[in-house]
């Protein structure tokens, strides 16, 4: 499939502790098949602030310096919290590939967030595989992204 993002960009990706084992194997995946991968961090499993690794990441796509993100916690929702602070930033909890499919095609997110405590590591690849992949709708989902911003 036809990456849904330009792929000359890197992908940031950031993680907290409960995170951390999945980020690597991710990086792995994404390094693999080619993919630049910019690793915001944390780089153990010592116990970190997820906020310390979601704006990072967050930054780096809200900029233009990353195609998109990938952020992972134990449920995904602090990541996502964090993320979504960010005026340029379309953050999703993906714990489904049809959820990850749908957030790109209707919301055109641009952070995926991975609940490594719910789901397995190889269920978190094919859901980033399936996030980089589909590419968003347009059409009548674009009028509706234009309205999420508060600025």
């Amino acid at each position: 499939m036809t990456p849904a993002f330009d792929m000359s960009k890197p992908v940031a990706i950031g993680c907290d502790h409960a995170g951390f084992e999945y980020k690597m194997e991710i990086v792995k995946h994404l390094n693999g098949l080619g993919y630049q991968v910019e690793d915001m961090g944390t780089y153990s499993a010592g116990s970190v602030d997820y906020p310390d690794f979601a704006h990072p990441t967050a930054e780096s796509v809200e900029k233009g310096n990353a195609a998109f993100g990938i952020l992972i916690c134990g449920s995904a929702n602090g990541v996502a919290i964090t993320a979504n602070k960010h005026q340029g930033i379309r953050a999703a909890i993906c714990w489904q590939k049809d959820i990850a499919e749908l957030t790109r095609l209707h919301n055109n997110a641009n952070i995926v967030c991975i609940p490594a405590r719910f789901i397995s590591l190889h269920y978190a690849i094919d859901i980033v595989n399936t996030f980089i992949n589909t590419p968003f709708e347009g059409g009548r989902h674009a009028q509706r992204v234009n309205k999420i911003a508060c600025s």
